[in-house]
């Protein structure tokens, strides 16, 4: 990304800092009137905890891309509110990158999903069997042979290729589901999946709803192993400054998320 911006005479502004500092992006945003940013989705949702409001007349951002992991519902609706923009999430791997990604400006975009396949690339969500699933069924994310980003191959580990292609379709090791307007949402890794009472559950649709209460800065949600269920819900979160854990709060935690 900063060799394009350099290549066509695009200002890229750095900083040298330990770890990331959600107070210090937004000062950062301000003081050098950043027009375009990217920030990924656990910084977005690490922004949440600090107030945005003293900063709100002096950003002037144009955009922001993020990407890396999924960005949610709930960190989509506060970036609109918090940063002034819809954020364009992107998708891909290093063996084939950016072929899914919404665009705000392009009226492409939607809370909670990825986006919609990139111009040249032909992607699906795919059974395993090769057959492209329904709208609204899940299963793994797939990318057609063809397309030039794509690699050509692993180093010398002809038995990893064998393993990432189905036919014409490149693996992603990704579970997700192509809503009835065509936009692809992001459900988890294939060992990521909770597979709970012949349930299989996304941890990030239970994150995005733990994070949506007022106390909770960040979530993490986990599969626990369980000899009747096959594995349970585990979450761990993180409060935000003020708030302290008491008898019962797990309770509400969990009654948001049924």
């Amino acid at each position: 990304m900063p060799f394009c911006s350099l290549k066509f005479g695009v200002p890229v502004l750095t900083a040298r800092i330990d770890k990331f500092d959600p107070e210090g992006a937004f000062n950062l945003m301000a003081r050098h009137s950043v027009r375009n940013a990217f920030i990924p989705p656990t910084a977005l949702k690490m922004m949440r905890s600090v107030d945005h409001r003293k900063y709100s007349d002096q950003l002037q951002l144009r955009s922001v891309c993020s990407a890396g992991e999924a960005l949610g519902r709930e960190a989509f609706v506060w970036c609109q509110e918090a940063l002034g923009v819809s954020p364009n999430e992107m998708y891909g791997q290093t063996e084939c990158n950016l072929v899914l990604g919404s665009g705000a400006g392009l009226g492409v975009s939607r809370a909670g999903a990825i986006g919609k396949p990139v111009p040249g690339h032909e992607v699906a969500v795919i059974r395993p069997d090769g057959s492209i699933c329904e709208p609204e069924e899940q299963g793994e994310i797939a990318v057609r042979r063809g397309t030039p980003v794509m690699f050509l191959g692993y180093w010398q580990r002809p038995d990893a290729d064998e393993t990432k292609f189905l036919g014409d379709w490149m693996l992603t090791g990704d579970q997700g589901v192509v809503d009835a307007d065509g936009y692809f949402h992001f459900v988890g890794r294939n060992d990521d999946v909770i597979t709970s009472a012949g349930y299989r559950i996304g941890p990030t649709e239970i994150e995005d709803c733990l994070i949506k209460h007022e106390a909770v800065g960040l979530a993490a949600v986990v599969g626990k192993p369980d000899p009747v269920r096959t594995e349970i819900v585990k979450a761990y979160v993180v409060l935000k400054d003020g708030y302290e854990p008491s008898e019962g709060w797990w309770m509400i935690f969990v009654s948001m998320c049924v």
